[in-house]
């Protein structure tokens, strides 16, 4: 019996490609190379099934050039690449790695809340400019971390991890909002009180987004919402891009309608607004929130299992959707 065929779209771990290699008949992509969306749907035209990044959409127009096509296993915990209701149509299995890099994320969502407040950055390229000669009592001074209060918009288990961080590790005050709330237990171990998206905004010193895209999220924070913060508020997103009008935080970070930002995530990434880059306050890094080794390994690890078990008979690990037979 043969061996299923599956495409990996780039570059990843060789020990994941080389366990992946044991189960399937395998093309790679070593140069990694970004295939355009035609190049992708030729190459999986004769696939079972793809082990996927968010560099690629799996759409209606791939889905028909992809007939054979079962399964694509994404390796990111959001899935805002996939099109789910097309592939449940198509009878496409699809699955992502949650809970592997839900502290790590965490870790590196208060790292930015830190760095924003802080103006990190922003001094350190001020030094290596070269314009450091002499101490004021306001170089660079920015918001209080400690003590001051938390909100954090999308309470899922990155969400709460950040909570425990600010509650715990610096006595701040932590506020939420999500779709449901949390159950007591939950909220007490997270020291968090749920309040309204307006509340949320008008009380937050520090509001941190953790929510998945969806069209529902598209534009969650726009400039209605920014002219409901603190001027004297940052905003952390390490979500997905989209979440947040771009253009908007711009604009307010321009006229100092809040204090700061730090962006992970950005509409239409690797672009970033322009309007962005030439603002001193706002800190900037590459969509970069889970990449520690053991957890990136772990995230591919998880999207090679579930692979492997599907093709198994064993059913996805992690899915998404439940395909239409």
């Amino acid at each position: 019996m043969s061996k299923p065929r599956i495409l990996v779209t780039r570059h990843i771990f060789p020990e994941i490609t080389d366990y992946l290699a044991q189960h399937f008949a395998l093309e790679s992509n070593p140069e990694d190379v970004l295939w355009s969306q035609a190049e992708l749907a030729q190459r999986l035209a004769d696939k079972d099934g793809v082990f996927i990044t968010g560099s690629h959409r799996i759409d209606t127009a791939l889905l028909a050039a992809c007939p054979r096509l079962k399964i694509a296993a994404n390796m990111a915990v959001g899935y805002n690449n996939f099109d789910v209701d097309a592939m449940t149509a198509a009878g496409v299995q699809g699955t992502n790695t949650p809970d592997v890099l839900t502290e790590t994320t965490a870790d590196f969502g208060f790292a930015l809340l830190m760095a924003t407040a802080r103006r990190m950055t922003e001094s350190e390229h001020y030094l290596r400019a070269g314009l450091w000669n002499s101490w004021r009592y306001d170089m660079f001074a920015g918001a209080e971390v400690h003590g001051s209060t938390l909100g954090i918009l999308g309470m899922g288990r990155i969400g709460q991890g950040i909570a425990r961080r600010g509650a715990h590790g610096f006595g701040m005050q932590v506020i939420y909002h999500n779709r449901s709330r949390l159950a007591p237990e939950l909220e007490a171990e997270c020291k968090a009180r749920y309040v309204s998206k307006d509340e949320l905004l008008a009380q937050a010193d520090h509001l941190v987004l953790v929510l998945p895209y969806s069209a529902e999220s598209h534009h969650a924070i726009g400039a209605a919402e920014l002219a409901r913060m603190k001027p004297t508020a940052t905003l952390v997103n390490i979500a997905r891009g989209g979440i947040v009008d771009d253009a908007a935080l711009a604009q307010a970070l321009k006229e100092g309608r809040i204090a700061a930002a730090g962006l992970d995530v950005f509409e239409g990434e690797p672009a970033v607004h322009p309007g962005l880059l030439e603002r001193s306050n706002v800190v900037l890094t590459p969509h970069i929130a889970s990449a520690t080794v053991p957890t990136r390994l772990a995230m591919a690890r998880l999207a090679a299992d579930n692979l492997v078990a599907f093709f198994d008979g064993r059913g996805a690990l992690t899915p998404v959707n439940t395909p239409n037979q």
